[in-house]
């Protein structure tokens, strides 16, 4: 199986406000090997990414995340017919999963390229990169676990910047929780993936396209400490 749907979790507790640990399940029990490294694509689109890193590296397992029917089943598909045995598909909103499915320190790697940047203002409470995901990141991801990042629109860098200077900061930031240590976050480089071709950042479908068109792109790795 490669595709899952919402519909196949167990419903949340009752008790899931008291207790935001009662609805975890543990995706890498979806693996064929589940002691594999976890990695996390949030908005998968077609899948060009998810395909190909999970072809050039069998040594990890890759739980890809998409919203969109259609955008999912085509992913899934394409996942199915390269025979890949360590993907999988979540029909689901990740960062619903992140916030109430997903156990503490379980993920090495969160992929984000390319989300949907919500331009209106009035919509920018569904953006991905915000207080309260950036949170539930930072505790899904294990230490020395990452958050990769790539966008082509320059009003959402802007946003992101705003929050990243935040979460890298040695003092405590407002919009961090006091539960996150600060720094919560080391910046790096980012460095194109293995399945990267020449000259590209990740190689995604839309990567692709946005070159055609003369887009530029931003960037950037955030690690978390390896010792929290």
């Amino acid at each position: 199986m490669i595709a899952v749907t919402a519909a196949e979790l167990p419903p949340l507790p009752d008790d899931i406000l008291s207790d935001p640990r009662a609805g975890y399940v543990d995706p890498r029990r979806w693996f064929r090997d589940p002691g594999l490294p976890l990695e996390i694509e949030i908005g998968c689109g077609k899948g060009t990414f998810i395909v190909e890193e999970s072809k050039a590296r069998p040594g990890a397992n890759f739980l890809g995340f998409e919203w969109e029917g259609e955008f999912f089943a085509y992913a899934a598909d394409r996942l199915r017919r390269a025979g890949s045995r360590n993907a999988r598909m979540l029909h689901a909103d990740a960062t619903e999963f992140l916030r109430w499915r997903t156990p503490d320190a379980i993920v090495r790697t969160v992929h984000l390229y390319f989300s949907d940047p919500w331009p209106k203002r009035k919509h920018h409470k569904n953006r991905v990169v915000r207080d309260g995901v950036l949170a539930q990141v930072w505790r899904v991801l294990e230490p020395g676990g990452e958050l990769r990042v790539v966008t082509d629109h320059d009003d959402y860098w802007g946003w992101m910047e705003e929050h990243f200077t935040r979460w890298c900061s040695a003092e405590r930031a407002q919009g961090v929780p006091a539960w996150v240590p600060a720094p919560a976050f080391e910046r790096r480089a980012f460095e194109p993936p293995a399945s990267a071709g020449e000259g590209e950042l990740v190689g995604t479908n839309f990567e692709r396209k946005y070159r055609r068109e003369g887009r530029p792109f931003h960037a950037v790795t955030l690690r978390k400490p390896a010792a929290v």
